[in-house]
């Protein structure tokens, strides 16, 4: 079955759960049916994550994509060997885990843009062990929008039918709120537009998230859904997009999971998150739109506390793995 695609799968900060949840995902044979999966990482992680795991899978070292076998029962794994494994330690900030973890990151981004792998599948990263290693970034997407060129990558979560874009991702508070404006939400509901259409979805349905208490109750508790809100919506709505809100984010995440509504513009990380991680903690996906090729990933952290231990839940990572595999050609330019 060569025509199931090659889907990159990096490890993850070293000392994180990344290697249990990734040696715990390719131990479920479902992932093998639909796709060809290829992991970058370290062998000696990998190893280590099998003994805490019980995962009993062999190992197979390739150079390159194609030289993978791609069937349960063994990893293929690119061994980029960047990992001193008698002085990593689970669960802790490390630089040398902060190193490692980006490196993995540019093997997939040059795999992905040689058109050697389909899409790339994200465990997750540390960003304290960045700035460890004096890595300038601070998460995937800013990773991967410079290392490829893209502006501005666009963020969405996909859990059991709900959909969610973020207005804006990793800034503060007080920042995002400066962030809503007329101009950014029209633009954001036009690739909004855009990304759904590109999964499938024709002529979408979005709703934009409120701000205040109650959208701001026509100005009573804050003024940004009547001054910036309300005009994006109405000139998106005049360019066709069926866009609809902003509805007060008490209940618009569950509007938009009966489906009223095909997506949510959520204005700020945690609105969205919080929606997306109750609903389904384990399976919401995040989805980075605006790349030369897919990108997914898990939507949790690193774990520490529980790092090493065998514990952690793999679903959210075999899920990430699902959605790259159903979605990468569509997202192939």
């Amino acid at each position: 079955m060569t025509d199931r695609p090659i889907i990159a799968i990096t490890m993850g900060d070293p000392a994180s759960i990344g290697p249990e949840i990734v040696v715990k995902s390719l131990n479920n044979p479902e992932i093998y049916q639909v796709c060809r999966p290829l992991v970058i990482g370290d062998s000696r992680v990998i190893e280590r994550a099998k003994g805490t795991t019980g995962v009993d899978l062999a190992v197979n070292p390739v150079s390159r994509p194609a030289d993978g076998k791609y069937v349960y029962g063994a990893i293929d794994l690119i061994d980029l060997q960047n990992v001193d494994i008698d002085t990593l330690q689970w669960g802790g900030v490390q630089a040398q885990a902060g190193q490692a973890s980006f490196e993995y990151i540019v093997r997939s981004i040059e795999l992905a843009t040689a058109g050697e792998v389909a899409a790339v599948a994200t465990a997750p990263i540390n960003k304290e062990a960045l700035k460890a290693a004096e890595i300038n970034f601070i998460g995937h997407t800013e990773i991967f929008g410079e290392l490829t060129n893209s502006h501005d990558p666009l963020t969405m979560f996909e859990v059991k039918g709900l959909r969610i874009f973020f207005l804006t991702r990793h800034v503060s508070l007080a920042e995002a709120i400066k962030q809503v404006t007329k101009q950014r939400t029209l633009d954001y509901l036009r690739r909004c537009k855009e990304a759904l259409e590109r999964l499938g979805v024709q002529n979408p349905r979005i709703v934009v998230a409120g701000l205040n208490p109650h959208s701001g109750e026509h100005g009573l508790f804050g003024d940004e859904e009547v001054r910036e809100l309300e005009p994006a919506i109405a000139e998106a709505r005049a360019e066709g997009i069926d866009a609809h809100g902003p509805w007060p984010a008490d209940s618009v995440f569950w509007h938009a999971a009966q489906g009223r509504y095909d997506a949510v513009l959520s204005l700020y990380h945690d609105q969205g998150h919080i929606a997306a991680k109750m609903y389904d903690f384990h399976r919401t996906v995040s989805i980075t739109n605006g790349l030369p090729f897919l990108r997914s990933s898990v939507d949790h952290g690193t774990g520490f506390d529980i790092a090493g231990k065998g514990i952690a839940e793999s679903i959210s990572m075999e899920e990430a793995i699902k959605v790259a595999a159903r979605y990468a050609d569509a997202f192939r330019r």
